[in-house]
């Protein structure tokens, strides 16, 4: 059964050209990464949530190789820091609009794998887009405002309940546990809601928890394998940072597509002895049906 499942999960992927698909959401992810973070400064600012940018990076990059992750987030507290004005700029809502482009990126290859039309107007799907944008930059923001607060609310809890100190500790130390949750969620949001169609928590948990541990085994694999092998700067000179990265995002991809793939597979190898087994029924009945049918007549031609 297993086996069934991934081959069937392999053989769509193949066919719905899903390797083009994953270098369309890891480019579409790469050009929509900095006006997120642009938009989502801004936004944050506006609400009080001034340590976003730190919040946004940590949740975003904890979970990366360090090699990758680094000098991305290096260059992106740079672009950070430069003033952009208020939040109803120019420069900041084509920030929104562009990063509405990886969610619209994420929407195609989902509708692929799940094997559903879209049957939304463009800009009911584009204003969806912009939607989770600001969703997400909202939660980026609460989560920067209670990651501020929450040092000061445990040393007020320290002192007045010492015998907790501890647990207490083990709590501000959330680190990449928060960063796995937050992933967790996300992947339930964009799989339950954003393609066509409708699918149950239940029947989407399966790629996505195994899409969470391919992305744990395959961050791990590819930090070794810079570090052991590669040497981009050879064949890229300059570019190497930005190759390494879209590399990395494009396994991201597949992994993502495939998580996708596997929860059709499941759903379809979950219904089909239903279907045969509503068919057998049928056939039956019409079996007895005809049966009942013909019998009187056969009865008659016996008289004659």
């Amino acid at each position: 059964m297993a086996f069934k499942v991934f081959y069937d999960a392999y053989c769509h992927f193949n066919e719905d050209d899903g390797w083009a698909l994953a270098s369309h959401v890891a480019l579409s992810g790469l050009l929509a990464l900095f006006p997120f973070l642009i938009f989502g400064t801004a936004l944050a600012g506006f609400l009080g949530a001034n340590s976003f940018s730190d919040t946004a990076v940590h949740l975003l990059f904890d979970t990366w190789p360090s090699d990758i992750a680094q000098p991305l987030a290096n260059e992106v507290r740079r672009v950070l820091e430069i003033p952009r004005g208020g939040l109803l700029t120019i420069s900041v809502l084509a920030a929104a609009y562009f990063a509405s482009n990886g969610v619209e990126a994420l929407r195609i290859s989902l509708n692929r794998a799940y094997r559903v039309a879209e049957d939304r107007a463009w800009y009911v799907t584009r204003l969806a887009s912009l939607g989770y944008v600001i969703a997400a930059v909202a939660i980026f923001a609460a989560i920067s405002i209670v990651l501020v607060a929450l040092p000061i609310a445990i040393r007020f809890a320290g002192s007045r309940l010492p015998w907790l100190s501890d647990e207490l500790s083990s709590i501000a130390n959330f680190g990449v546990v928060g960063t796995i949750i937050v992933l967790f969620l996300g992947l339930i949001i964009c799989h339950k809601w954003l393609p066509a169609g409708r699918r149950r928590v239940v029947d989407v948990l399966p790629g996505i928890v195994l899409t969470l541990l391919c992305w744990g085994g395959f961050a791990f694999a590819f930090a070794s394998y810079l570090a052991t092998f590669a040497n981009y700067a050879a064949t890229y000179a300059g570019l190497a940072s930005v190759m390494i990265v879209l590399v990395f995002l494009y396994m991201v991809g597949v992994i993502f597509i495939l998580g996708a793939e596997v929860n059709t597979a499941l759903m379809k190898y979950r219904v089909l002895p239903k279907v045969s087994h509503a068919l057998a029924k049928h056939g039956r009945a019409e079996q007895a049906k005809q049966k009942t049918v013909s019998e009187p007549q056969h009865r008659a031609n016996i008289r004659r």
